[in-house]
């Protein structure tokens, strides 16, 4: 069964500086409940230094929870979710070790390149819109403004709780 990477692309998540995906999402690609992952993981654990799986802190889950309504079923969990970076997430099927694990960690491998060469695109946007504006007239710099302001992401104001 081939897994849309659609799916996947849209679980990866940024934490602590670095592309993770949640362990209930990536439990849901490879088609194994949340508990064999975490249970698989504790069995290797040599093979998932912190650059590979790490815990959330309760602050990272509380966060996540309250900016997105994807991890409403986390908000009562006692147990703190583990994610994983990219080779964590290609490690933790070999060591789960079934057909749709190994298939879907293909989709999961290429997930993490699309993101990557996203924000290497944009890195790349940027720089040369940094050259063009140094070769135009100051009359373009109200443009060039307006297309930084436009690639910025956009910022919600946060709700007041209380009074």
């Amino acid at each position: 069964m081939a897994v849309p990477m659609e799916r996947v692309t849209d679980r990866i998540l940024s934490i602590r500086g670095r592309r993770v995906i949640l362990d209930a999402d990536l439990a849901e690609v490879y088609g194994v409940p949340t508990k064999a992952i975490n249970q698989a993981i504790k069995r290797n654990a040599e093979r998932f230094p912190e650059d590979f799986a790490f815990r959330l802190t309760a602050e990272e889950k509380t966060e996540r929870v309250t900016n997105c309504d994807r991890f409403v079923r986390l908000k009562h969990s006692t147990v703190l979710p583990l994610v994983f970076t990219e080779h964590g997430a290609i490690m933790a099927a070999s060591v789960l070790n079934s057909p749709r694990a190994i298939e879907a960690s293909v989709y999961v491998v290429r997930a993490f390149v699309k993101m990557r060469e996203a924000l290497t695109s944009h890195k790349e946007l940027v720089r040369r819109l940094d050259e063009m504006e140094g070769k135009v007239d100051r009359q373009f710099k109200v443009v060039f403004d307006a297309i930084r302001a436009l690639m910025e992401p956009p910022t919600k104001p946060r709700r007041r709780i209380g009074y």
